[in-house]
């Protein structure tokens, strides 16, 4: 793995910069500078980021709509009548209105508990441990608060799922550089588990940091530990870079895949992009 370090700096200083924000979801939480609003808008975006980048934007852009400015201040004052009624006619995918109302009245329920969504991931966590046993009291805590057993919004961490948007909202809450906006203290970078969907997994398979054939939690694990060996202290850092080349038309996953695999001292400024 530490072969790739040469070219996972390199993609890091390309790719992760500002301009390649559009159409990536964070580039709305990052227009938050409130925290305790911030926490509430990466949390609803990263529920929201399945499916196309562009449509992910879309919906959450329409959540905000009625949120208002202060989404953390609106969601602690209405109740979950209400915001059934404000998002009856809402469809994201596979999600419904009633799932989305079902998951902000919990986050509300939260906020109106505790000071905000950090201290309630804070109660979970044990100093130096790694995200995923917090993440399932996290989210076991909002579960008791949901009317509905099950949700597409919200992923189970005892069910061995790799948990992608959960560890996606950490990451951006934990994290801070050009793209990450962070404002968590709870949690350490290095703590992070690496979000794994198709695009990850399928570099991580390419590139012999995993082969399992599944994108699980073991497999998150795996990559992260694999990552970890050039970052030890940050081994989420090359996940923006690495899927833009998945979710931007003008970036080529082959063309990825190759500059990788280049040995160090032959490796370009760039990899290629498409004409």
């Amino acid at each position: 793995m530490r072969a790739y370090a040469p070219a996972l700096e390199c993609l890091y200083r390309a790719y992760n910069v500002p301009e390649f924000l559009h159409p990536d979801p964070v580039e709305i939480v990052r227009r938050y500078r409130s925290l305790r609003e911030r926490e509430i808008v990466a949390f609803v975006a990263a529920s929201l980021a399945y499916g196309r980048a562009t449509l992910i934007q879309k919906s959450l852009t329409e959540v905000l709509a009625v949120l208002g400015d202060s989404p953390a201040s609106f969601l602690k004052e209405v109740g979950a009548s209400f915001l059934r009624e404000r998002f009856s006619g809402f469809r994201h995918r596979f999600t419904d209105g009633a799932e989305l109302a079902d998951l902000l009245a919990a986050l509300g329920s939260v906020l109106r508990e505790r000071e905000g969504l950090e201290a309630a991931f804070g109660e979970g966590l044990r100093r130096g441990e790694r995200s995923p046993r917090p993440l399932a009291s996290f989210v076991g805590l909002l579960r008791s608060k949901m009317a509905r057993p099950s949700s597409s919004l919200l992923a189970d961490p005892d069910r061995g799922s790799a948990c992608k948007r959960l560890h996606l909202f950490l990451k951006w809450m934990v994290r801070v550089d050009a793209v990450d906006p962070g404002g968590w203290s709870v949690l350490a970078p290095s703590a992070l588990v690496v979000p794994v969907d198709t695009h990850m997994h399928r570099i991580g398979l390419a590139l012999g940091l995993t082969e399992r054939g599944q994108a699980d939690i073991r497999t998150a694990l795996e990559m992260t530990e694999a990552f970890a060996l050039v970052r030890p202290d940050d081994p989420a850092r090359y996940d923006f870079a690495l899927t833009r080349f998945g979710i931007r038309s003008d970036l080529d996953m082959e063309s990825l895949l190759a500059f990788c695999r280049l040995p160090a001292e032959g490796v370009p400024p760039l990899p290629p992009q498409r004409s």
